[in-house]
C-alpha cells in the first residue's frame, strides 16, 4: 500500500516510528506536511496537490494533526475522504475530540463518569459556579489547552475568582472541573487501536505538580488496567468514533473518570513505558480495514 502520514515534522518519535514499521510490513510509506499541501475542488474530482505532483495514489492516510493547524489540517484529511482514502482517523472525529465541552457533552450522554465540570457564559457569580463542582479546590481548564497547557489548578476561592476573572478579561473560555484529590497527581493512558486497549501506563506528575504530562517532567509505568477502566477506554474512543487515540483517566474513590481523548497520541511515552509496539497496531489496523 501507499501510506501518507500527514506530519509536519518527519523526524518526531511518533512519526519516524509509524513509518519504520509501515516499510517493515512492505508498504511505501511518506511523510507530508499537510500546511504545504493545496486542496483542489472540482466537480466529481477532488485532489491534493504537493510538491509538483497529484497526491492521487494514496490508499491510506495516518493524520498526526496538530492543534494550532487543526483547521487546515482536517481539511486536508477532508479532501483525502472525499477521495476514496481509508484514513485511521476521520476530520470529523478530530475536529470533535479537540472540542472539548463538545467532546464532554458527547461523553456524558453516553454513560462515562467524569469529574464534575461547569462551563458559563462568562459568568461572575464564581461562589455559584464552584459550588457546582463541589467547591475549592478546582480545576480551570482553558478550551483549546494541550499536554497540560492552560489547565491551573485553584486552591482557593480567591485564586479561582482571580484565574477565572483573567481568562474572561482575555475572552478565553474556560471549563471549571471538580479536583479528584485521591488521584495524587497521577492519571492513566490507555491507548486505542480499532476498538482496543492496545497499551496502558500511569503517568506521575513530579513532586509539587499536579499535572502528569510527560512534556511537563512527568513520569511513567507499565499498568494493567481494570476492567472499568478498560470499559472506560473503549466506550470513550466509540463515543466519539475514534479507532486510534489516547485516553487520559484518573483513578478515583468512585471509579475510574475520564480527563480527555486525544485523537492524535504521541507514542514515545507509551510505548517507552509498556514495551508494546503501538505503531506496528496502527499499521495492521489499516491492514485489516483498508478498502
Amino acid at each position: 500500500m501507499n501510506i501518507v502520514i500527514l506530519s509536519r515534522n518527519a523526524q518526531l518519535y511518533s512519526t519516524e516510528r509509524l513509518v519504520e514499521e509501515g516499510v517493515k510490513r512492505g508498504h511505501k510509506v511518506e511523510v507530508i506536511d499537510p500546511l504545504k499541501c493545496d486542496i483542489i475542488i472540482e466537480k466529481e474530482k477532488p485532489t491534493i496537490y504537493f510538491n509538483d505532483r497529484y497526491l492521487d495514489y494514496v490508499d491510506a492516510i495516518i493524520p498526526r494533526i496538530g492543534t494550532s493547524v487543526t483547521f487546515f489540517g482536517c481539511a486536508v484529511v477532508r479532501q483525502f475522504e472525499m477521495m476514496g482514502v481509508f484514513t485511521t482517523v476521520t476530520s470529523d472525529a478530530i475536529i470533535r475530540s479537540r472540542d472539548k465541552l463538545r467532546s464532554f457533552q458527547r461523553l456524558s450522554k453516553a454513560g462515562i463518569g467524569m469529574p464534575k465540570t461547569v462551563f458559563t457564559n462568562y459568568s461572575r457569580d464564581i461562589e455559584k459556579v464552584l459550588s457546582h463542582v463541589g467547591g475549592t479546590p478546582v480545576i480551570i481548564k482553558l478550551l483549546e489547552g494541550t499536554q497540560g497547557l492552560g489547565v491551573v489548578l485553584a486552591e482557593t476561592k480567591n485564586a479561582a475568582e482571580s484565574v477565572l476573572e483573567a481568562f474572561n478579561g482575555l475572552q478565553a473560555r474556560a471549563l471549571v472541573q471538580e479536583y479528584i484529590a485521591e488521584a495524587k497527581g497521577a492519571d492513566l493512558r490507555a491507548l486505542v487501536v480499532d476498538g482496543q486497549v492496545v497499551g496502558a501506563m500511569k503517568r506521575q506528575g513530579k513532586e509539587g505538580e499536579f499535572r502528569s504530562n510527560l512534556h511537563r517532567g512527568g513520569s511513567a509505568n507499565i499498568i494493567k488496567l481494570n476492567h472499568d477502566e478498560l470499559s472506560v477506554a473503549m466506550n470513550a474512543a466509540r463515543a466519539l468514533k475514534l479507532p486510534v487515540c489516547g485516553v487520559d483517566m484518573l483513578q478515583s474513590a468512585r471509579g475510574p473518570l475520564l480527563l480527555e481523548v486525544n485523537s492524535t497520541p504521541g507514542l514515545e511515552g507509551i510505548e517507552g513505558a509498556t514495551g508494546r509496539n503501538i505503531a506496528k497496531s496502527i499499521i495492521t489496523y489499516i491492514e485489516r480495514n483498508r478498502k
